[in-house]
């Protein structure tokens, strides 16, 4: 499950966004793993949507930080 909606990620407080960041984040290394080596792209967005989903946890873990 690699796409985290905005509204996922209000419902979660700042400890379950840190723990997702960092599913996501090797997830995604996982992803490029597979990309590099040739593999299948069974799911040739999924690389995509985890970008897109830690791009929203980090902005979200930061308005938190500022407010």
């Amino acid at each position: 499950m690699s796409h985290v909606k905005s509204r996922d990620i209000d419902s979660m407080n700042l400890e379950q966004r840190e723990r997702r960041l960092v599913e996501l984040k090797e997830e995604l290394l996982q992803l490029r793993a597979q990309q590099a080596l040739g593999g299948s792209s069974a799911d040739s967005g999924a690389y995509k949507q985890t970008r897109r989903s830690i791009a929203r946890l980090i902005t979200k873990i930061n308005q938190g930080q500022v407010e």
